[in-house]
């Protein structure tokens, strides 16, 4: 059986998570696994989910290394989790050419793939690193605007009138946590 997993980092990327689930469920996928989450997070539900999932013979099929894993060591840990409960990775955009775990050729071209993905993320956060020093120096970084904050009185107008912190964030665009911190219910 085939398992699909689909991630993008924020709810926003709604296109990319749809092009994953199109591109799995044409791979042939039985069950597919989606989230928005960054990678980053040491607990991704819905992967755990699909990992658990599995059983002996059956494939996890990804789109591109970076939707499982954001450094090497990580992706190889995966793949070590996946082989142990004796099923195969399967990475799909490799040129119109998939990427298993069933051999040790592959196994060392994911390897280097990953280091190159890890290497390109590091670089990108270095010039991003880079941007926001120059731009504090020369007095135009003055990071995010507080959105939730500067919303605080309507929060609170709306939460006094008996709306619930789900529907005043829908409502307001903002997060359900920035409401609970507008109405003095989480820490800063």
């Amino acid at each position: 059986m085939r398992i699909g997993y689909a991630r993008t980092s924020t709810t926003d990327q709604e296109a990319g998570l749809a092009a994953q689930r199109r591109d799995l469920e044409a791979f042939g996928c039985d069950w597919l696994f989606s989230e928005q989450v960054s990678g980053t997070l040491t607990v991704r539900p819905e992967l755990e989910a699909a990992i658990d999932y599995l059983r002996r013979g059956d494939a996890l099929v990804v789109c591109k290394p970076d939707r499982l894993a954001r450094s090497t060591a990580d992706l190889l840990a995966f793949v070590e989790r996946i082989k142990a409960k004796g099923c195969e990775l399967v990475i799909l955009s490799m040129g119109g050419q998939t990427l298993d775990t069933s051999s040790p050729t592959s196994k060392l071209m994911l390897s280097m793939l990953a280091a190159v993905a890890e290497f390109e993320r590091d670089l990108m956060l270095e010039r991003q690193r880079e941007g926001i020093a120059k731009a504090k120096a020369e007095g135009r970084y003055l990071g995010r605007k507080p959105t939730a904050r500067a919303q605080a009185e309507e929060v609170q107008k709306l939460a006094a009138e008996g709306v619930s912190p789900t529907e005043i964030a829908k409502r307001l665009g903002i997060g359900r946590t920035s409401v609970y911190r507008c109405l003095g219910k989480v820490a800063a």
